[in-house]
This record gives C-alpha cells, sequence and structure tokens, in this order.
C-alpha cells in the first residue's frame, strides 16, 4: 500500500494524461497530487524522505514553470533533472562521510564489503545518469504521449530492471553461510 502511496503523484499524472490528453491539466494535477500527499504525511505526522522533498520540490518549480510559461519542456526536464540530482547526490556521498549514499540507504539490511558499496554506489550514478539522459531523447525524439508513456511505464519499468540487476549482483557478493552441521568447531571426531 505504501508503494502505491509514494507513486500516487505519477499515477496521477499519467491518468490524467491519459483522459484529457492534455500535459498542462495533468501538470496542475501532479502538481495536486504532490501537495496532496505531503499534507497528508504531516497530517499523520509521518516522516518525509529526502528524496520525496526533493522530487515534490522540482514538481513545483518545473510544474509550476510549465503552466506558468505554457511550455511543456519545463516538465519534461523535470525528470531528468531529478535522475541527475540523484546522480549527484550519491557521487558527493562518495566524497563526503565514511560511507556511500547506497550504503546508508541500505546498510542496515545489508552486509558487503567497502569495495562492494562503492561498486554499488557507482552503479547507481551510471543508472540515474543513463535514465536522464533517455528521458531526454525521448523527450525531444518522440511525440508527447510518447513521452508520458516512458515516464510512466519506461522509468518505472527500467528502474525495476536496475533492481533487479542489482538484486542478482548482490546475492554473488553477500558473505557466504555455512550451512548448519558443517562447523568443525567442537567436532568430537577428530
Amino acid at each position: 500500500m505504501q508503494l502505491l502511496f509514494d507513486f500516487f503523484p505519477v499515477i496521477a499524472f499519467f491518468l490524467a494524461f491519459q483522459l484529457t490528453h492534455n500535459i498542462f491539466v495533468a501538470t496542475a494535477v501532479i502538481i495536486g497530487a504532490v501537495v496532496l500527499q505531503v499534507g497528508i504525511q504531516l497530517a499523520r505526522r509521518q516522516k518525509i524522505g529526502k528524496m520525496s522533498l526533493v522530487s515534490g520540490a522540482l514538481v513545483l518549480v518545473f510544474g509550476g514553470l510549465t503552466l506558468i510559461i505554457h511550455d511543456q519542456s519545463f516538465i519534461q526536464w523535470k525528470v531528468t533533472v531529478v535522475e541527475w540530482l540523484f546522480a549527484i547526490a550519491f557521487l558527493a556521498s562518495r566524497f563526503v562521510g565514511e560511507r556511500t549514499l547506497v550504503e546508508r540507504l541500505m546498510g542496515e539490511n545489508l552486509q558487503l564489503e567497502p569495495p562492494h558499496w562503492r561498486q554499488l554506489n557507482w552503479a547507481w550514478i551510471g543508472f540515474f545518469l543513463a535514465l536522464g539522459a533517455i528521458n531526454l531523447y525521448v523527450a525531444y525524439s518522440f511525440s508527447l504521449n510518447t513521452w508520458v508513456n516512458f515516464k510512466f511505464y519506461g522509468v518505472m519499468g527500467l528502474t525495476l530492471l536496475f533492481v533487479l540487476a542489482q538484486g542478482a549482483w548482490l546475492v554473488t557478493k553477500l558473505p557466504q553461510e555455512s550451512p548448519p552441521g558443517n562447523s568443525t568447531e567442537g567436532d568430537s571426531s577428530k
């Protein structure tokens, strides 16, 4: 249910565009959805994540510019700006503090060697940079309808594929636990 709540603004944007085929209506809807989402979280006294705040603020800024100037480019650029800001944050974490951002986010749940955390952090940097570039390519090479579909299906699909690939890679890097009964400690048969 939380996942649906997190994607509520994107889903609202997509549905509004599909129903109206008007990017400005869809932009107004995503702005309203972000405001509603934050309002609900504040009313429930829930912590709002930094990534959600950045993304929400950029929806307000780029969406607002889209509506004020009446230029769809701003809302199309928002995806790229968000992805590239995430890439910068992951890159900066490599040089600030003792742990990378990916380790700070996932370190409580995973035990990895420091070189593997760095590799994973670089993978996320590359992913965010590539996704931002792909967004611009789709926005400027295809129709608005194709871009909206890419924003909904493509971005989520590519993210899911990346997370699955990351999971497969992580399985090979996690410390191996010895099966029960294979311990040689206390073995009286020696």
